[in-house]
C-alpha cells in the first residue's frame, strides 16, 4: 500500500533518563502492536526508550489477521493503520467505512488502548477515529520516536481510565438494580391494624454481592387476617431475583383477591411457568395465614421447609411438614393441601430460607450440614439466653455463619412474627 506521504522511520531517542526512583524500567515496560502493511519502512528498532525510562517493545504485523495471532494479553496499545482494509473486505476495503479496520480492531481488542496512524491530510478521518473509540491518532509525517513513546503512554492510561471508568459506572448501576431488587423482594410489611410484632433478615451468599432469588411478604387482609409468606427461587443471578419479585408481586395481589391455599399456590405455579426463561427452574414456597384472633393458622408448604415456632414456656419447635406438595413448577398439574395448625396466646413464628440450614457444621472439610433439627437448638439455645425479635434472627444467621467456618454459601432470608 503505498501512503500519502513518506515517513522517516522511527528510532529510539538517544538519550533516556533514568528509570524513577524505586522503579526499574523494566517494571513499566510497554508493548506495542504495529498492524501496518509495510511496518518495516517505519518502524527500524525492535523497541524505544523514553525520557522516562519506559521501554516500549514493538510487535509488527502486516495485517490484520496476522495481528489477531499477534493479540496477546501482554499488548498493551495497537498502532493501526486506517488505510488497511478490513479481512471481510477482500483487500479493497468496505464501500463507504474508511474506519473498517479500525471498527474490527476495537470488536477484536477491546480492552487494548488503540492509536489511529494516518497522513496529515487525513485529519478529519484521524478525528473521526478517535470518536469511533481510538484513544488518540498520530500523523505519519509527524511521527517520531519521543512522540510515540509519549502518546503509547497516554493512550494506554486513558484506556486504564475509561476502564476504571466503566467498571465504576457498572458498580453503580447494579447498585441501583440491588436497591430495586430489595425494594421488590424484601418490601415493608403491610400489617397496620394488627398487634403481631414483624421482624426480618437478610444476607447473600458469598459469592455474591447482590440478593438472590430468596423473597418474601406479610399483609393484613381487611378482615384481619394476617398472610406471611417466604420463598426460594432455585439458582442465582437477576433473571431468579426478577422471578422472584414477580412471584412476591403476584402473592400479593392474590391474596388481596381472596385466594388462598391451593388455589393460590397453583395460580403462582402458572405465574412461574409463564415468566422462567426454562422449564427447569422452580420455586419453593411456605405460606401461612394468621386468623384475626393470632391462636390458629392456615400452612401451605410447596417445597419448603416448615417453620418454627416457640410458645411461651415451651421450646422451639417445627410445625407439622408430612402434608407438603411439591415446588412450584416441578409437576404441571400438583395439588397443595392446606393445613390447620393450633398456634396458642403467645408465640414466636420464623420463616426462613434453606441456606440458613445447609451452612456445615464440625471441623474443617467436614460434609454435615446444620440441618433443621440443628437449626432447632440453635433457636432454642438463643431463646434460652433471652434473645427476641430481630437480635434472634441476627443471632441464628452469625452463628449459621461461624458453625459454617465463614459466609454461607446461598443466600439466608428470615421472617419473623410475634405474638403476645
Amino acid at each position: 500500500m503505498q501512503t500519502a506521504a513518506a515517513a522517516a522511520p522511527v528510532a529510539a531517542p538517544v538519550q533516556a533518563a533514568p528509570a524513577s526512583p524505586g522503579v526499574s524500567a523494566n517494571s513499566t515496560d510497554l508493548t506495542l502492536l504495529v498492524i501496518e502493511d509495510d511496518p518495516a519502512g517505519t518502524f527500524t528498532v525492535p523497541s524505544l526508550l523514553d525520557a522516562a525510562g519506559t521501554r516500549v517493545r514493538i510487535r509488527t504485523a502486516r495485517n490484520l489477521t496476522e495481528a489477531e495471532r499477534l493479540l496477546t494479553d501482554d499488548v498493551h496499545c495497537i498502532l493501526l493503520d486506517l488505510a488497511l482494509p478490513a479481512p471481510s473486505s477482500g483487500g479493497d476495503g468496505e464501500a463507504g467505512d474508511r474506519l473498517a479496520a479500525l471498527r474490527h480492531v476495537l470488536r477484536l481488542a477491546p480492552r487494548h488502548a488503540v492509536l489511529a496512524l494516518t497522513a496529515e491530510t487525513d485529519a478529519d478521518l484521524a478525528a473521526e477515529a478517535v470518536r469511533v473509540g481510538a484513544q488518540d491518532y498520530l500523523f505519519r509525517d509527524e511521527l517520531d520516536g519521543r512522540q510515540l513513546s509519549r502518546a503509547i503512554r497516554y493512550a494506554v492510561e486513558r484506556k486504564r481510565a475509561d476502564r476504571a471508568q466503566h467498571k465504576l459506572a457498572e458498580s453503580r448501576l447494579r447498585a441501583q438494580e440491588n436497591a430495586r431488587l430489595e425494594r421488590g423482594l424484601l418490601p415493608t410489611p403491610l400489617l397496620e391494624g394488627s398487634n403481631l410484632r414483624f421482624a426480618s433478615r437478610y444476607r447473600p451468599g458469598r459469592s455474591r454481592a447482590l440478593l438472590g432469588g430468596d423473597f418474601y411478604d406479610t399483609v393484613r387482609t381487611s378482615d384481619g387476617t394476617v398472610h406471611a409468606m417466604i420463598g426460594d427461587v432455585c439458582g442465582h443471578g437477576p433473571d431468579e431475583a426478577a422471578l422472584g419479585v414477580e412471584l412476591r408481586i403476584a402473592w400479593r395481589a392474590l391474596t388481596f383477591a381472596g385466594l388462598c391455599g391451593d388455589e393460590l399456590l397453583s395460580t403462582l405455579q402458572q405465574v412461574l411457568e409463564h415468566e422462567r426463561e426454562s422449564e427447569e427452574i422452580f420455586a419453593t414456597l411456605c405460606t401461612v395465614d394468621i386468623a384475626p384472633d393470632g391462636r390458629r393458622a392456615g400452612l401451605c408448604l410447596a417445597g419448603h421447609p416448615s417453620p418454627l415456632i416457640a410458645r411461651q414456656g415451651r421450646a422451639a419447635q417445627l410445625l407439622p411438614y408430612e402434608d407438603g406438595g411439591p415446588a412450584l413448577g416441578l409437576l404441571p398439574r400438583a395439588r397443595w393441601s392446606r393445613r390447620q395448625v393450633e398456634l396458642g396466646g403467645s408465640w414466636s413464628l420464623m420463616m426462613y430460607t434453606d441456606g440458613l440450614i445447609e451452612g456445615r457444621v464440625g471441623p474443617p472439610g467436614s460434609k454435615q450440614r446444620l440441618g433443621q433439627d440443628g437449626m432447632v437448638d440453635m433457636i432454642n439455645r438463643q431463646l434460652t439466653a433471652g434473645l427476641r425479635g430481630e437480635a434472634l434472627l441476627e443471632a441464628a444467621v452469625t452463628e449459621a455463619r461461624d458453625l459454617n467456618g465463614g459466609e454461607l454459601t446461598d443466600d439466608v432470608a428470615l421472617l419473623l412474627l410475634d405474638r403476645g
